[in-house]
């Protein structure tokens, strides 16, 4: 596929690829996993102030650089290839979504603060029956006054601990997994009745389990529609998939490039294992699942512009892609290095839990296979 990047999204590339380069070493970030906090807030000031890329998906009149899809997939590419843990995902794709289509009272506000690196944000929506649906919620928002009250669980939010927000997926209205009824709602985490429970992932990140404990919220938390939330969430949950697509590909270079080195380095027989044809065919396969995943990722992100049902075709296309290259190639690195891959010292241990979660993370292979096949019999009927 030819997808030539305008002179300005390579010096982005350039721009965050150095940044990464200096102050993101593997040690340096294993460093920050242990710590308290679990991330590193000075490295989220910077990715604000010295590099702006906070801002390179927002238009130039809400302060942002004018850029779109094809920076983000940039970034996340980068910052797959450094294993970065910082909210980017929850607070500039997720939250910013939301807030530039929802449009709700304070929006632009709420964007400066992103830009401005002094916000942060976490999706709210998985529950704990819900599996991979959007629309299967037990979370309530109630009318009370001009305002809601919340109240239900919401499991494993990403970046939790360190939000200043939540982004909180509730029924107004409808059944349980009714399309219709789901609102959106932009909830401050320091209200009175959040409850939260923190721990750590696999992959190095943080996530709470949060209660809501009969929260009130002004109407002006509610972002879109009442009760014509879903295709508002679904719209901005292909973008966050196509963002999380382009961060495995990152993720995927790594993890080849490393067994690719580590084989060079290793002997058996008196010889490199890379020598050995057997591995040779090994890390040709893993190298043509990392070119098709950067090729549907790629694709993926031009057709977000697209009707719905095109834009969600190809997101699943190229998730299916992605979950099964991060299985191959991640399996594959770890077979490769030996009982070595999956020690804390190595790297290449860190980038297979990575791609293990991504795998999983906003729907597996098996449920976009059954959403594109759905979309596909829906367009042909």
């Amino acid at each position: 596929m030819d997808f030539s990047f305008t002179e300005e999204q390579s010096m982005l590339r350039d721009t965050v690829a150095s940044y990464l380069a200096d102050h993101y070493d593997f040690e340096a970030r294993r460093a920050a996993l242990r710590s308290a906090d679990g991330w590193r807030p000075a490295v989220w000031k910077a990715f604000a102030e010295e590099l702006g890329i906070l801002g390179a998906s927002f238009a130039e009149d809400l302060g942002g650089l004018g850029g779109g899809p094809t920076e983000t997939m940039v970034i996340m590419e980068e910052f797959g290839k450094a294993l970065v843990v910082e909210p980017y995902l929850g607070t500039v794709v997720i939250a910013g979504g939301l807030l530039k289509a929802g449009a709700p009272a304070g929006a632009a506000e709420l964007i400066g603060q992103i830009i401005a690196g002094h916000a942060t944000f976490a999706f709210a929506q998985a529950e704990p029956q819900g599996r991979y649906s959007l629309s299967d919620l037990k979370t309530t928002a109630r009318k009370d006054g001009a305002g809601y009250v919340l109240g239900g669980h919401k499991a494993v939010v990403i970046g939790a601990p360190w939000a200043s927000h939540l982004i909180v997926t509730a029924r107004t209205g409808g059944g349980q997994r009714d399309a219709g009824g789901v609102s959106v709602f932009v909830v401050d985490k320091a209200a009175k009745g959040i409850v939260t429970r923190d721990y750590p992932t696999v992959d190095g990140s943080r996530a709470s389990e949060v209660f809501f404990e009969n929260v009130s919220i002004p109407a002006e938390a509610l972002i879109g529609a009442e009760g014509g939330g879903l295709p508002l969430v679904e719209q901005v949950v292909d973008e966050a998939v196509a963002a999380v697509c382009a961060e495995a590909c990152g993720v995927l270079r790594r993890l080849h490039e490393g067994t690719l080195e580590y084989t060079k380095q290793r002997k058996q027989f008196g010889a490199p294992i890379a020598s050995f044809q057997v591995l040779q065919h090994r890390m040709v396969d893993m190298f043509m699942q990392l070119e098709q995943a950067v090729s549907m990722t790629y694709m993926a992100h031009i057709k977000l512009s697209e009707p719905a049902a095109e834009r969600a075709k190809a997101i699943s296309a190229a998730k299916v892609q992605i979950g099964r290259a991060c299985r191959f190639v991640g399996q594959n690195a770890i077979q490769l290095h030996g009982g070595m891959g999956m020690t804390d010292e190595m790297a290449i241990g860190h980038y297979f839990k990575r791609a293990t979660m991504i795998e999983g993370q906003f729907g597996s292979v098996d449920h976009h296979l059954r959403r594109y096949e759905t979309l596909s019999f829906d367009k042909a009927a």
